[in-house]
C-alpha cells in the first residue's frame, strides 16, 4: 500500500494516496479515468480571543496549528516539566503544534507560559477539534429504546 508523505517543519503537509476507484457504472466517463488524489488538510488558522503580548508589547493573535502527530503527544511525556506537573501537558504539546503566531515562527512552551488564560483554553479546544472528527461529541444510543443522541465527552487535555 502506498502511504503520503509527511514532512517535518512548519510547512508541513500530507497527501493520502488515492481512493478505492468504485467499479464503473454504465454512465461513468472515459474509461480508465481515475478520480484526483484527496490532499489531507494539516494547518488551521485561528484568532486568539484576546492575544499574546510580547516583550514589545505588540499583540500576536492569528496563527496557525498543524495536526498532531503520534510523536508530538508522545515526546512531551519525556519532558521533566511534565513528569514534575502532568498538567503542563497541554503547554509543551501545544508550543509543538504553533508554526505561526502573529509575526513569530519560533513558538516555545515560554510564550505559552505567558498568554492569558483565556487564550491557552482557547487553544486546548482548537487542538482537540482540529485532532479529533472536529467536536467532543460523540453518537450514542439509548439501550432501552434505541433512540440515537450525541453527548458532548469534554475535553481532558492536560489533566
Amino acid at each position: 500500500m502506498r502511504r503520503g508523505r509527511v514532512t517535518e517543519g512548519p510547512a508541513a503537509t500530507a497527501t493520502l494516496p488515492p481512493a478505492p476507484v468504485p467499479a464503473p457504472s454504465p454512465s461513468a466517463g472515459a474509461a480508465g479515468s481515475q478520480p484526483e488524489p484527496v490532499a489531507l488538510r494539516t494547518e488551521f488558522p485561528f484568532t486568539l480571543p484576546r492575544g499574546y503580548v510580547d516583550s514589545r508589547g505588540t499583540v500576536h493573535r492569528e496563527g496557525v496549528m498543524r495536526l498532531a502527530t503520534a510523536r508530538d503527544e508522545l515526546v512531551p511525556l519525556t519532558d521533566t516539566r511534565v513528569r514534575d506537573n502532568p498538567a503542563y501537558l497541554s503547554v509543551v504539546l501545544i508550543s509543538r503544534l504553533i508554526t505561526r503566531l502573529g509575526g513569530l515562527t519560533d513558538i516555545h512552551a515560554g510564550i505559552l507560559e505567558e498568554m492569558f488564560a483565556a487564550d491557552l483554553g482557547y487553544l486546548q479546544r482548537f487542538y482537540e477539534k482540529i485532532n479529533t472528527d472536529g467536536s467532543s461529541l460523540a453518537a450514542t444510543a439509548c439501550p432501552e429504546c434505541g433512540h440515537g443522541f450525541d453527548i458532548d465527552m469534554g475535553s481532558r487535555l492536560g489533566e
